[in-house]
C-alpha cells in the first residue's frame, strides 16, 4: 500500500514535470500530453524494481473525471438541453460511424496485422476499451495485442486531434485557448464543488449511468446550472492537475509492454486511426450541412478516443463539451451492443450447403 502511494506520488511528480515542459511550447493539451509523455518514458528508462507489477490505484482517476463532468455541466444551458435537432442528427451518424469503422477496422486488421478472427475483431472496435478487453479474452482473442491496440487507439486519438485542428485553426489549441474562459470568473467555493461532484457521482452508480462517474456529475451540475439554482466555476488548477493525471495514467499503460510488440501496434494504430478519423471528418461536415453544429464539435463527437479525454479535448477548445460527451457515451454503448451481437454471428461457422 505504501509503496503504491509512493510509486503513484512519484510518477504524477514526473507527468507534472512533463506537462509544465510542455507548456512552455506551442503544443495542445500541454498538461495532458506532456504528463502522458513523461510518464510513458519513465516506465520504459525507470529501473524494473520501481516499474514492475505496479498499477496506479483503480479510483486514482476518479474525482478528476468528476471534475471533467462539473466542468461541462457547469456549461450547460437551457438551449442545450432543448435542442434535439443537433442531438438526433449526431446520434444518426454516430450510429453510421460505428459500425463501419468497426468493420474497415476489422478488415485491416486481419490484412495487414494478420490477427485471427476473435483478435482482430475485438482489437477494432472502436471505443468501450474495458469491455473489448474483457469480451475479447472470453472469446479467444490474444489479450496483449488487444490490451495494445486498444490503447494506441486511445493515445493516437488524443494526440492526433489536437494537433489536427491546431493546424485547421491556425494556432495551439488547448489549455491556454479554450480553457482561459474559466479564468474570467471567480472559482466556486471548493466545498459546493466537491458537494455537487459527490452527489453527481453517487446518482451516476445508483441509478447506473453509461460512464456514470463523469456523466453523473455533469448531469448533476448540468440542472444546477441551467436552472440558475447553484452555477459552478471551476478553479484551474482543478483543471490543469485533471490533465496531469489522465495524461499521467494514460502513459502508465504502457508498463510491461515489450518493444516489438508496441512498434508493431503503433503502425496499425496508425493507420486504423487515419481511416476513423478520415471517415468521421466526412460525417462531420455531412452534420455540420444538416444542423448548426461546429465543425470542431461534430468531428469531436465522431472521434474514437476515450470519453473521458474526448471530453477534456472538447473543454480545452470550447467545442460544445456537452454534446461531444453524450455523442461519445451513445458510441461506446453502441460499440459494446455490436461487440455482444455481432461477433457470434462473425464466428458461427458456415453450415453446410445441402
Amino acid at each position: 500500500m505504501l509503496r503504491t502511494f509512493i510509486t503513484s506520488a512519484l510518477f504524477l511528480a514526473l507527468g507534472a514535470l512533463g506537462g509544465w515542459i510542455f507548456a512552455f511550447f506551442p503544443v495542445p493539451l500541454p498538461y495532458m500530453l506532456g504528463s502522458m509523455a513523461a510518464s510513458a518514458l519513465a516506465v520504459a528508462f525507470l529501473p524494473s524494481s520501481i516499474t514492475q507489477d505496479f498499477k496506479p490505484p483503480v479510483h486514482l482517476r476518479t474525482p478528476f473525471i468528476a471534475s471533467i463532468g462539473l466542468l461541462i455541466g457547469a456549461q450547460v444551458h437551457l438551449e442545450t438541453l432543448t435542442s434535439w435537432q443537433p442531438i438526433a442528427i449526431i446520434a444518426l451518424m454516430v450510429t453510421l460511424f460505428t459500425p463501419l469503422a468497426h468493420w474497415l477496422n476489422y478488415r485491416f486488421m486481419q490484412r495487414f496485422g494478420g490477427y485471427d478472427v476473435p483478435t482482430a475483431f475485438f482489437c477494432a472496435a472502436p471505443g468501450g476499451l474495458i469491455e473489448a478487453m474483457t469480451l475479447g479474452e472470453r472469446a479467444g482473442a490474444n489479450v496483449a495485442i488487444l490490451t495494445v491496440q486498444q490503447f494506441l487507439r486511445i493515445v493516437l486519438v488524443v494526440t492526433l486531434i489536437p494537433l489536427l485542428m491546431s493546424i485547421w485553426v491556425g494556432h495551439p489549441v488547448g489549455s491556454a485557448a479554450g480553457l482561459s474562459q474559466f479564468s474570467q470568473a471567480a472559482s466556486s467555493p471548493l466545498w459546493q464543488i466537491v458537494t455537487v461532484g459527490a452527489v453527481g457521482y453517487a446518482l451516476g452508480l445508483m441509478l447506473r449511468i453509461p460512464a456514470g462517474q463523469l456523466m453523473g456529475p455533469m448531469i448533476f451540475a448540468g440542472l444546477l446550472t441551467s436552472t440558475g439554482w447553484l452555477p459552478l466555476t471551476l478553479p484551474n488548477w482543478l483543471i490543469i492537475l485533471a490533465q496531469i493525471v489522465i495524461g499521467t495514467t494514460l502513459g502508465l499503460r504502457f508498463n510491461g509492454l515489450s518493444g516489438a510488440i508496441v512498434r508493431r501496434g503503433l503502425i496499425l494504430a496508425l493507420g486504423s486511426a487515419a481511416v476513423m478519423l478520415a471517415l468521421g471528418a466526412v460525417l462531420a461536415l455531412l452534420i455540420t450541412s444538416l444542423a448548426d453544429v461546429s465543425l470542431s464539435a461534430a468531428w469531436l463527437s465522431l472521434a474514437p478516443g476515450g470519453v473521458n479525454e474526448m471530453s477534456l479535448v472538447a473543454l480545452s477548445i470550447a467545442a460544445d463539451p456537452a454534446l461531444v460527451t453524450l455523442a461519445h457515451v451513445y458510441r461506446i454503448a453502441l460499440t459494446v451492443m455490436i461487440m455482444s451481437a455481432w461477433y457470434p454471428r462473425l464466428s458461427r461457422p458456415l453450415s453446410p450447403r445441402a
